[in-house]
């Protein structure tokens, strides 16, 4: 009985191994010519071999060949790395046989390709992806396969669905998706109305993998796509847009379905929609148009507010029947435009004011125009005060661009412009309106007060000395570039006997400097020379402001001048600049000028008379000069002392030196230089004074002697304080009487002994 229960047991056990043991797959036939796949395991390669191991070899007896080696021609396993990637045709060889060129092999060959699976959902039948997008419930969808499996005889795949509730199916509202053939291109088309709202993902696995020897890696990639409700609506990217700024709203419907945009109101002052985009299929006016959806249902449309007015529209989605609509509001609101003026709005004509601001109202262009005093009421171009601005005609306005972060900037050139001094007002506009159209657009104004040129001018001294520096400087406002200057004296006209006009250039500042130096003046002949500084204001009628000058000629022409002009130079001084002056006062030119005049001299330097010093004093010596102020003197006191002497005796010559600085003077100009006597021996000591650029040298002569002694006993009378914190007792009156004596040495040893003898005494009692 233990036996039949024992046998039983190891019966079942056979039949519960047989159930839980895999079926190992049976190996894949391979006939010659056939296509295999990098990945596939236990192909039987029996039909290609005619023996039991062989070399697959691909273009044997090329530079390329490669070779494959077939362990077990029954169950070959085709790996990547061996392959390397190369598709194409490999011949059978058995292992003692060396591939011969072009040759076939010993049986047959094999394809090698490459697996390759995808997998795309398109909407309906259409080429038109989904994948990564949304569908509404509204449309159908298919399944598109692409491979290259049909060399894998009856080969097929499933595609597998994973619902937003994360289940995975193979037959998706009620279309049944599994085994279909590999060589199937669409699967049938699925519709969508009762789909679960939600993102769904799919994906290719080839079924029955027994046929291709139990081998992976054939499976397609995943799709993802969405389904969406497809209920109507339309939404907007702003509640609230700045005039001339754009805004877009988004419609949300069926996919690929047209419906109709429209925008609340009548007439030209709304919203309206651009020309030209991919959603909008017709246009029926800038207002209303047809617009369709893409595969997601989504259609987006872009509006312009350029011409809208400040006030809230109402934009409109219907369905083609009428019967299903959608709105939303957006309001316009009107932008802003600001101004400023460089400086301090106080200028002078001539200068570059630069003029800049915002403008939200208008993201491209700021339009500017001026008006002022006697200028036509509804403004001028500001660079043309002649030209009256009209609205809508843009070329008679002055403009700026908008910067993207709404700034704009404009300079503006008041050189040549024909305006009087005054103040004038600015405008800066959102849209090309006049002043009498201003309520239409969004404006702001500047004040400018605009003044003439102005010029000063001075001499650095009403006297120069010949070889000696002059500086005429002074300021120009009104942003000239340059300023002129004349010189004329006997036989001068900037040069001796030539015409030569000085250019000096102005500053930011407006100031100017023009330095005729040593080798300028020390040719000149004594006597009283004139000066005229011009300031063109703005004006380039001639080469030097309004005066036309032909340096060669000598000659100017002007407006109210002679057409052949004036020859300067043949006439004396003062007649040369008077003539200068009178075309420069006519009322046909803008240019204003300064007169001045400087005195040359022959250069003058002295020396004050110095009288006796002492020797280890301090002192100054002075003189006057007619040289420049600011200029520098070379000062040398040497002795005078010249004799022979020994070599172990100190030299007795002494002396200083340096420079000095000539300063303004009531009359003369004056100059200083200190002396420090200290080291000075007596002797009569010589001072000479010299002027480099004017090579003019002054001398002089003083005498130094010993330094008197001071007496060392205080005269009598005279009390003397002592220090602080000393106290100091006067001698008493003076008497015969001696001091009494102080006890000596001897004294105090004797007091000692009688103090010793005493203690004995009292410790005996």
């Amino acid at each position: 009985m233990k036996s039949i229960t024992k046998l039983m047991v190891v019966a079942m056990l056979l039949v519960a191994a047989l159930v839980v043991a895999p079926v190992a797959a049976a190996p894949r036939s391979i006939n010659s010519g056939e296509t295999i796949y990098v990945g596939e395991e236990n192909l039987d390669l029996s039909a290609i071999f005619d023996t039991p191991s062989g070399t697959l070899v691909y273009a044997p007896g090329e530079s390329n060949q490669k070779s494959i080696r077939v362990g077990d021609i029954n169950s070959f396993d085709l790996l990547s790395t061996s392959v390397g990637g190369t598709s194409g045709y490999w011949y059978a060889y058995n292992a003692t046989t060396a591939p011969a060129k072009d040759g076939d092999g010993n049986v047959g060959n094999v394809y090698i390709e490459v697996p390759s699976s995808s997998l795309g959902v398109v909407l309906g039948t259409s080429t038109t992806s989904v994948d990564g997008k949304s569908v509404t419930r509204g449309q159908s969808i298919s399944f598109r396969l692409t491979n290259n499996l049909e060399g894998i005889t009856g080969a097929e795949m499933d595609i597998e669905v994973t619902t937003p509730g994360g289940g995975t199916v193979t037959t998706f509202e009620g279309v049944n998706l599994s085994r279909l053939a590999v060589t199937t291109k669409n699967s049938p088309t699925i519709n969508l109305t009762d789909a679960v709202t939600g993102t769904y993902t799919a994906k290719g696995v080839l079924k029955d993998v027994d046929k291709v020897s139990g081998s992976t890696g054939f499976d397609t990639n995943v799709v993802t796509f969405e389904v969406a409700s497809g209920a109507l609506a339309i939404t907007s990217n702003k509640d609230t847009v700045v005039r001339n700024n754009p805004f877009t709203v988004t419609v949300t419907g069926e996919s690929k379905t047209r419906y109709n945009v429209s925008v609340s109101g009548t007439g030209s002052d709304r919203p309206m929609i651009i020309d030209g985009q991919t959603a909008v299929k017709n246009l029926y006016d800038a207002y209303t148009a047809e617009i369709e959806t893409n595969a997601g249902g989504k259609a987006s449309i872009e509006f312009n507010t350029t011409q809208a007015d400040t006030k809230t529209y109402t934009i409109k989605v219907e369905n083609k029947a009428g019967d299903l609509d959608d709105e939303v509001k957006v309001k316009v609101e009107a932008g802003s435009v600001t101004i400023t003026t460089s400086g301090t709005g106080t200028y002078y004509i001539g200068e570059e004011i630069t003029l800049s601001g915002t403008n939200t109202d208008n993201p491209n262009t700021v339009y500017l125009f001026m008006t002022g005093p006697n200028l036509p009421s509804n403004g001028v171009k500001l660079e043309d005060p002649r030209q009256k601005v009209t609205t809508g005609d843009t070329n008679n306005f002055t403009s700026a661009n908008v910067e993207a972060d709404d700034t704009w900037s404009k300079k503006w050139n008041t050189a040549g412009l024909s305006l009087d001094a005054g103040s004038y007002t600015i405008y800066a506009v959102s849209k090309d309106n006049d002043k009498s159209d201003l309520s239409k657009a969004e404006y702001a104004t500047a004040s400018v007060s605009l003044r003439t040129g102005f010029l000063s001018a001075t001499t650095s001294s009403a006297t120069v000395a010949k070889g000696d520096k002059l500086v005429i400087s002074g300021t120009a406002q009104g942003n000239p570039d340059d300023v002129f200057v004349w010189i004329f004296g006997k036989n001068y006209y900037g040069e001796p006997g030539a015409l030569f006009i000085r250019q000096a250039s102005v500053e930011s500042d407006g100031s100017f400097e023009v330095e005729l130096d040593s080798s300028d003046t020390e040719d000149l002949a004594g006597g009283q020379y004139f000066v005229i500084v011009q300031h063109p204001m703005g004006s380039t009628a001639g080469n030097v402001g309004s005066i036309t000058v032909n340096a060669a000629a000598g000659t100017i022409t002007a407006p109210d001048l002679p057409a052949a002009g004036v020859k300067l130079t043949g006439l004396q001084a003062p007649a040369a600049a008077t003539a200068l002056i009178n075309a420069l006062d006519s009322p046909n030119i803008p240019d204003t000028y300064v007169k001045l005049t400087f005195v040359v001299e022959e250069p003058q330097l002295f020396i004050d008379p110095i009288s006796t010093k002492e020797a280890g004093s301090k002192f100054t010596i002075t003189g006057t000069t007619n040289l420049a102020v600011g200029g520098t003197l070379v000062v040398d006191v040497t002795s005078a002392a010249f004799q022979p002497g020994e070599k172990t005796e100190a030299s007795a010559f002494s002396g200083t030196g340096g420079s000095a600085i000539i300063e303004k003077g009531d009359g003369m100009n004056k100059w200083s230089f200190e002396v420090d006597a200290t080291d000075f021996k007596p002797d009569q000591y010589i001072v000479t004074v010299e002027s480099i650029e004017a090579s003019r040298t002054a001398t002089a002569l003083f005498d130094m002697v010993e330094a008197r002694e001071e007496p060392t006993t205080p005269p009598v009378g005279e009390v003397t304080t002592p220090p602080a914190g000393e106290t100091t007792t006067p001698p008493a009156a003076e008497t015969t009487t001696e001091p009494a004596p102080t006890p000596g040495f001897g004294a105090l040893v004797a007091l000692a002994g009688l103090g010793a003898v005493a203690f004995l005494v009292l410790r005996r009692k």
